[in-house]
């Protein structure tokens, strides 16, 4: 599995092409703005995009997604509880591509060779989810390096932000995780220091 990490647009969102380097085909992960960055990567090493994701329905995550969908014809998935704010965004509807679909808790979907597990972590968004493909967490704005996603948000709630916090700690194992804003970490760093993490799971302890 071969992870690029292309931080895009004025917020620096982090779009991911994560691809199964036996047969090209890839996923594109949150085409937050600049679709002739994420294209050209993608052109100039021949991958074939099987699929977007989007890890929740803030605008920052899917700007240079008609673009992208017109250009590769794959699909877009998008928990349905986000749709609604996915569509408060300027004048987006999510309602008007033939190709859209949604995911929940449990869903895998195949890229190539690859496996990606679906998780819902609610919190930052109420469609939130996270991403897992082999040793690798998608977390979307639900958990950052040393931080996690803000709440103020419309659909944000910090009661459940702090149970997905606790459910991600809770996983088997160490991971390397893939925020949606600046750099990538691990669970087990994050489960040692990130101080949000630890006070979720301290709070289910008391």
């Amino acid at each position: 599995m071969l992870i690029k990490t292309l931080p895009v647009g004025h917020l620096e969102t982090n779009c991911y092409i994560v691809t199964d380097e036996t047969t090209r085909k890839c996923a594109i992960i949150d085409p937050g703005s600049d679709s002739n960055i994420i294209l050209d990567y993608i052109e100039s090493n021949n991958l074939s995009p099987q699929v977007i994701f989007l890890t929740h329905g803030h605008y920052d995550h899917f700007m240079a997604l008609e673009y992208i969908m017109d250009a590769t014809d794959a699909p877009v998935y998008i928990h349905g509880s986000d749709i609604e704010i996915a569509n408060s965004f300027q004048s987006f509807d999510f309602g008007d591509y033939d190709d859209q679909r949604t995911y929940k808790e449990g869903d895998i979907i195949s890229v190539g060779l690859l496996e990606f597990h679906v998780i819902e972590t609610p919190g930052h968004s109420p469609g939130s989810v996270t991403l897992i493909c082999e040793s690798a967490l998608f977390t979307g704005d639900t958990l950052f390096r040393d931080s996690c996603g803000r709440t103020d948000f419309q659909g944000g709630d910090i009661d459940s932000l702090f149970a997905s916090l606790r459910l991600l700690s809770q996983l088997d194992g160490d991971y390397e995780v893939y925020p949606g804003h600046a750099d990538s970490s691990t669970l087990n760093r994050e489960r040692s220091f990130n101080q949000y993490m630890i006070k979720a799971v301290s709070d289910s302890d008391a």
